[in-house]
């Protein structure tokens, strides 16, 4: 047993385990091959599709027929990472050229989802089937064994594009993460011709070219001096914004259309901008917009924002590429796996690897069309020589006993044991000398093949073999001849399957926009019991000021620039911006300060509301149940944060009071246990705000606080105890720090 245990350093095992893992994933599973530039379930599904015959020619097949066969052959890793990667393949406005024609709900550019895989379908494109799966009969490309070596998968493609430019990649591995453009069809295939004419072309050389990315969606690329340093480091933002249209309407009023937008504003992205506009006028930082519609069809995208007369146009563009997705970045990382490992690559470094790829392919399919050839010419040759003695062969044919004995005397000249018509025959047996193949073929040729007619065709087949064998050992010698012959093939894909640019790449000057200042104005802010809050007019307070101070528990006076701070008993602070509070009449609810706000009113007690100016130009007393207490300056409080901790508490410890403190002069506590403790404020010192604070009151067992009330020595303060009036200025005046007086009612 002992001898079975195979001892080792856990560190040591666990390492090699997650390389292994981490290995796996960025070659089998996230990131493209720089040859193909398709990742393995890509590359998978349609190789499905063809081995299925699912060609752009024939009928349509259920989507759930080819994710099945896919994963039951080569990719066991679940349907829905396949059906994914199928829809994908369909969707126009993601891909720079759409390799599943599919037939169904694939989805929407505004984010809805496909159908399931049950109700739609799909087959090969056009150009997928002559541009990336051609050839796959001339052992053009390694086959290797699937996940349980049952069958046999390519390796890699024969893509005669560089597919990791035209349709781009996205995808995320262990520790490293790839992201690359699409790209103009026709830009490329001038690229790479470029390139294949001059290999010393750098990659500013090649950018004459390829201008930049090409998005489906179309937009305009913003910084095209900067596109060089991408595309040589292989790394960096690209600044895309979307096309914006003014459209005239009578009376002076104006639309903004937006008809194209970013790529990365594809799908839930769209309604976010929609709520983010309507964000922008809710929060008063435009008064232009009147309104907005999305009117996106199947045509293409058309976003509507009705302005109102006289607005200012381009100030409005720029603040909807500043303040929305509108304007937003791409980041370019152009890692892929390039001879087994992952790279970032330049632009020309994956040309160069495209190039190098399509040689590789064109020589094994030269080779494999030459070796055919060579056999087609040696079987012919057979032929038009038998036909030449086609009387002694027939003489061979009825002397002889068994195949084997023609056969023998077709290659060998061995006569023994075929009865010849003469002696001058078999001396002419003797001395012929056909190949094996050629026997094979004159024993299976037809005798209609002896016609004068098919003769010549052999003849003239014979001279086209000829003319094939030279031609192909020309290409396979000449760098030349293969480079014309791959420039040709280019030269094709472009004039049938390329496409006007949709992207504009130019230089923008960064968007500026003025915001238009808020008139400041003071008003008045009220809050119920309930939570609910609203801003009011002075006036309109003014003349309701005896209904509004009965009714609501928090009314002050604030700018409506300011902000709302909210104590609550958990030791936290929120704040809310006046302006996102609505301006209402007397008897309007207002709006819930939760939904204004990080405050949760099923959690949380507010103990203290105060304007942002007042609290940070005050002094704020806090008092916890457990008997802490302390003093902070405002000016603490003063952040950016919606939410901060306004205390330091112990566990299971909260507040009981927090309030301005700057004109009292005593702190009363009252405990659960009818303790009462008054002593001077001064007595409570002032700390920092993630302080805990010093003890007020010596508690007994299981005591805590249940009140605490701050005093004025000028000022009569009474409260109900016990069903009793009881004046707290009476109370004997003590110490901090002491148990204080129990009270007898």
């Amino acid at each position: 047993m002992e001898g079975q245990i195979i001892r080792t350093e856990y560190s040591e095992l666990m390492q090699k385990s997650y390389i292994d893992y981490a290995m796996s994933v960025i070659v089998s599973r996230a990131l493209p091959d720089v040859r193909d530039g398709l990742k393995p379930v890509q590359r998978r599904t349609l190789y499905d599709m063809y081995e299925l015959g699912i060609r752009y020619d024939r009928p349509y097949r259920k989507c759930a027929r080819i994710v099945g066969d896919t994963m039951g052959k080569y990719h066991p890793h679940g349907d829905s990472s396949i059906y994914d990667a199928l829809v994908v393949m369909a969707q126009d406005f993601k891909k720079g050229q759409t390799l599943v024609d599919g037939h169904g709900n694939f989805g929407s550019i505004e984010g809805d989802g496909a159908a399931a895989m049950r109700y739609t379908e799909a087959r090969l494109q056009k150009i997928t089937q002559e541009v990336y799966l051609a050839d796959m009969d001339k052992n053009v490309v390694d086959f290797v064994p699937n996940f349980d070596e049952t069958e046999k998968e390519p390796g890699v493609l024969p893509v005669r594009v560089p597919n990791l430019l035209l349709n781009g990649a996205e995808g995320i591995a262990v520790g490293m993460a790839t992201s690359i453009p699409p790209h103009n069809l026709g830009e490329i295939v001038d690229g790479v011709k470029a390139y294949m004419k001059n290999t010393d072309i750098t990659v500013k050389g090649l950018m004459r070219y390829i201008k930049g990315p090409d998005f489906p969606t179309g937009g305009i690329v913003t910084n095209k001096d900067e596109l060089l340093k991408i595309y040589e480091t292989g790394t960096g933002k690209i600044k895309i914004r979307g096309k914006v249209e003014v459209e005239k309407l009578k009376g002076g009023k104006v639309n903004l259309v937006i008809t194209e937008i970013p790529y990365t504003m594809m799908g839930a992205n769209i309604g976010k901008f929609l709520n983010d506009v309507a964000a922008l006028v809710e929060n008063k930082k435009t008064t232009d917009i009147v309104d907005i519609s999305n009117q996106s069809s199947k045509e293409g995208i058309r976003i509507v924002l009705e302005l109102k007369k006289g607005a200012d146009v381009e100030n409005l563009k720029n603040m909807l590429y500043k303040k929305t997705r509108l304007e937003d970045t791409f980041g370019v990382n152009m890692l892929a796996v390039a001879d087994g490992r992952p790279e970032t690559l330049s632009l020309k470094q994956i040309i160069e690897h495209h190039v190098d790829f399509q040689f590789d392919v064109c020589t094994r399919k030269y080779r494999t069309l030459l070796e055919r050839e060579l056999e087609k010419k040696e079987v012919q040759e057979g032929l038009i020589k038998a036909c030449d003695v086609i009387d002694l062969i027939i003489e061979i044919l009825r002397g002889s006993k068994s195949q084997k004995q023609v056969k023998d005397c077709l290659t060998l000249g061995i006569t023994e044991g075929i009865r010849f018509k003469t002696k001058t025959s078999e001396r002419a047996a003797k001395k012929l000398q056909f190949t094996q193949r050629q026997a094979t073929a004159i024993l299976e040729m037809r005798l209609y093949k002896l016609i004068g007619l098919e003769i010549e065709a052999l003849m003239a087949e014979h001279e086209t073999t000829l003319k094939n064998i030279a031609r192909y050992e020309d290409i396979l010698n000449n760098y030349d001849s293969m480079a014309q012959v791959i420039i040709e093939d280019l030269e094709r894909t472009k004039k049938e399957y390329g496409r006007k640019r949709r992207t504009v790449v130019e230089n923008v000057e960064e968007a500026v926009f003025e915001e238009k200042k808020i008139e400041e104005m003071e008003v008045c802010f009220l809050m119920d019991r309930f939570g609910y809050a609203k801003i009011m007019d002075k006036n309109l307070y003014e003349r309701n000021k005896e209904t509004i101070l009965e009714e609501y528990k928090y009314v002050f006076f604030c700018m409506n620039t300011d902000k709302i701070c909210l104590f609550t008993d958990q030791g936290q602070m929120h704040t809310v911006k006046v302006l996102d509070l609505p301006m209402t009449k007397l008897r309007d609810k207002g709006t819930p300060v939760d939904n204004v706000s990080n405050y949760s009113s099923a959690q949380e007690r507010i103990l203290y509301v105060s304007s942002m100016e007042n609290v940070k130009n005050s002094t704020l007393l806090f008092v916890t149940k457990s008997g802490m207490a302390k003093q902070v300056k405002g000016e603490e409080f003063d952040v950016v944060k919606r939410t901060i901790a306004s205390t330091k508490l112990g566990d299971e410890d909260e507040l009981v009071m927090v309030q301005q403190c700057d004109t009292m002069d005593y702190l009363v506590l009252q405990s659960k246990g009818g303790y009462f403790l008054r002593f001077l404020k001064e007595e409570v010192p002032e700390k920092k705000k993630a302080a805990v604070g010093v003890r007020a009151m010596k508690l007994m067992e299981e005591d805590e606080l249940e009140n605490a009330y701050l005093l004025e020595s000028r000022m009569e303060y009474s409260v109900e105890y016990k069903g009793k009036q009881m004046i707290l200025n009476k109370i004997k005046l003590g110490k901090r720090d002491t148990k204080g007086t129990k009270v007898r009612v």
